[in-house]
């Protein structure tokens, strides 16, 4: 027998490389010409790894890692070919934002975007992981999601594809695909660049996943596509990652290290959404207010910059040299846009130096609402938390707050349960929302996550009963004050975004006025502008600014009349 004939011929290997559910496809090889595999196709090592063991996950799983070299995809696979795409988003703004960044790769590479589940070619879950009641949602939407797989499959239809983005892809990795054997791609926050391979490896069998964490991206160069066209709001990414490493926090191990965009490139796509008729952006960061713009800017020495923390506020990683900072960014667009709505978060109460708050004062298209995350309103539970300040210096800064700016509304997120609170810990809690007064809040049950500081060195040792109750003090201690400080509206005038009809009826809209509460106001004509008659009506619609005369409230509502159409410049001006 020739020997020569048993060796394998390179379509052979092509073929069972094909079987393996490994990355390159055997019609590949045969349409590339010999020096195109020299240059760029498979190396001798991808035809040696052999075959696989029955079973063994390992190998019919693709993991992205920086010590090996990028395996080889043809360029024309990297392209969606019209493959339908639905997007379900969880969590936070910034996954809001990070999707409409997906999307707007995806739609470069020729996917086409669909929002009924039933003729999806792929599925995209952009996740959360900063509770668990938040990764049991998506657990239970990934088998409603296997079972709708299972049955195309059965009926021989098209294939599903399922992906899992974001921060709980980076806290999990591999044990996505190892628990929920129907997940196919699995992307991290630094990783959406590349779906587009990810997506085409998956689509040949094999399991991918890419949740390396990067250094300096900040997806600068990629303008998002909103998911909602009609909305005349938008989110603009500023900065990604965080640094101040919460004991009770999985951000800094799921999105990485502080890094920043360029003024420049925040500039520029703040104007192309005005330009596309947005009306309000809300800059977004985990830490959004410990902007810095390394790329230009003054240098200063260590010394100076240790000054612009809040006094009594201290960070546990060192303090940045240079650049410009969050005051400098809201200037810039404060001044490009000014009959834009800007808003932002989430800060931490440290990065609020006095200059950040006198430009939220002098300019009128900056809105006069600040979110300031308390998280504990006891000095022993904020320092087990490694937030960086006491109680008397977290209620130093609401003063002078409310002193710089004149009738600010207020927001914060409490955290009740946190490991070794006491019943009077806890309290210090309730009487600092009572104290504060906030018209929004955030409010929740402890919960331990894997990696923090917290699961290292504390116990969670708090009755699941006793958080619960405690949850309820908080919510209703919060609305007591909400409720109060909503009735001060009352007689008002106010200027109010129009966002589109209230859910409970096609009679009223709703919008939002500059302290970021809910306003309640019929629909149907009003006054062209100020000082138009009567008979000088306009209708109202999205993304009109009307100035409105409050007439009721409760906890979570106004209620107002509308008196005329107007702008950010004007309404401000004529008071």
């Amino acid at each position: 027998m020739n020997t020569l004939a048993r060796k394998p011929t390179l379509l052979t290997v092509g073929r069972r490389l094909l079987s393996n559910r490994t990355l390159v496809r055997a019609e590949t090889f045969s349409s590339m010409k010999k020096s195109d595999h020299l240059k760029e196709g498979p190396s001798l090592q991808d035809f040696l790894r052999g075959t696989p063991p029955e079973n063994d996950l390992s190998f019919s799983v693709y993991i992205a890692d920086r010590c090996k070299p990028i395996p080889y995809v043809s360029p024309e696979s990297l392209l969606g070919q019209k493959r339908k795409v639905f997007l379900e988003v969880y969590g936070c703004q910034m996954n809001t934002n990070d999707t409409e960044i997906v999307w707007s790769i995806l739609k470069a590479h020729e996917y086409q975007r669909t929002v009924n589940l039933k003729e999806a070619d792929i599925v995209l879950m952009m996740t959360c992981a900063i509770r668990e009641g938040a990764e049991d949602t998506v657990w239970n939407r990934l088998k409603h999601l296997r079972l709708l797989k299972r049955k195309r499959e059965a009926n021989a239809e098209k294939p599903l594809q399922i992906g899992v983005l974001g921060c709980m892809a980076e806290r999990l990795k591999m044990q996505l695909v190892e628990r929920e054997h129907s997940v196919d791609v699995v992307a991290g926050p630094d990783a959406y660049k590349d779906l587009p391979r990810l997506l085409s490896i998956g689509q040949k069998g094999q399991k991918a996943i890419n949740v390396l964490l990067s250094l300096d991206e900040t997806y600068a160069d990629v303008v998002p596509v909103k998911l909602d066209r009609k909305s005349k709001t938008a989110f603009v990414s500023i900065m990604r990652g965080c640094d101040n490493m919460c004991s009770y926090c999985i951000v800094p191990f799921t999105r990485g290290k502080e890094r920043s965009r360029p003024i420049a490139s925040i500039r520029e796509e703040v104007l192309q959404l005005e330009n596309e008729g947005i009306r309000e952006i809300t800059l977004l960061g985990q830490n959004v207010n410990s902007y810095r713009d390394t790329s230009g800017g003054p240098l200063e020495d260590a010394a100076k910059e240790a000054t612009l923390l809040a006094p009594g506020f201290r960070t546990v990683y060192k303090s940045k040299v240079g650049g410009l900072r969050f005051a400098e960014l809201l200037v810039e667009l404060a001044e490009a846009v000014p009959e834009v709505r800007i808003r932002f978060t989430s800060p931490h109460p440290k990065d609020f130096p006095k200059d950040v708050l006198e430009t939220i004062a002098k300019y009128p298209n900056i809105c006069n609402s600040l979110h300031l995350p308390a998280q504990s309103g006891n000095t022993e539970v904020l320092e087990r938390m490694r937030r960086g300040y006491t109680r008397e210096a977290y209620l130093n800064l609401v003063q002078d707050v409310r002193r710089i700016i004149p009738n600010v509304t207020l927001s914060s997120d409490f955290i009740c349960g946190f490991c070794g609170e006491t019943e009077s810990e806890f309290t210090d809690t309730v009487s600092l929302i009572e104290q504060v007064g906030y018209h929004t809040a955030f409010l929740f049950a402890y919960s331990m996550r894997e990696k923090t500081t917290a699961h290292r060195r504390y116990n969670d040792d708090v009755p699941e009963e006793v958080k619960q109750e405690r949850l309820r003090r908080m919510i209703a201690a919060f609305r007591r004050e909400a409720e109060l400080l909503n009735s001060m509206f009352i007689d008002r005038t106010e200027l109010v975004l129009i966002e589109g009809y209230s859910k409970r009826s096609r009679t009223d809209l709703a919008g939002r006025n500059d302290g970021n509460v809910k306003v309640i106001i019929p629909a149907g004509p009003i006054r062209a502008d100020r000082t138009a008659g009567r008979k000088d009506l306009r209708p109202v619609g999205v993304g009109d600014y009307v100035a409105v005369r409050v007439v009721g409230s409760n906890s979570q509502i106004l209620k107002a009349e509308p008196l005329y159409h107007t702008t950010i410049r004007e309404f401000y001006a004529a008071r």
